[in-house]
């Protein structure tokens, strides 16, 4: 009866964690192929803050962004 009790409970705890490192995975590819930020929305960013957006400061942020996400992988 216990041995039952036990598998039951280490196949719950192994299929929690394995579902949390492939949903992990399937967002971070997601996130990396569809950016939540994009140029037009940088462009928009910088002139909400008052700030005349040149195309190399776009440029240059997207660049680092594009480092960072790369970063967490």
């Amino acid at each position: 009866m216990w041995v039952y009790i036990l598998v039951g409970f280490l196949c719950l705890l192994a299929g929690t964690a394995l579902g949390f490192f492939i949903a992990r995975k399937y967002m971070m590819d997601y996130l990396k192929k569809n950016p939540p930020i994009n140029e037009n929305m940088l462009r928009v960013m910088l002139m909400q803050m008052g700030q005349k957006p040149s195309q190399k400061k776009i440029n240059q942020m997207m660049k680092a962004l594009q480092n960072h996400m790369n970063k967490q992988n």
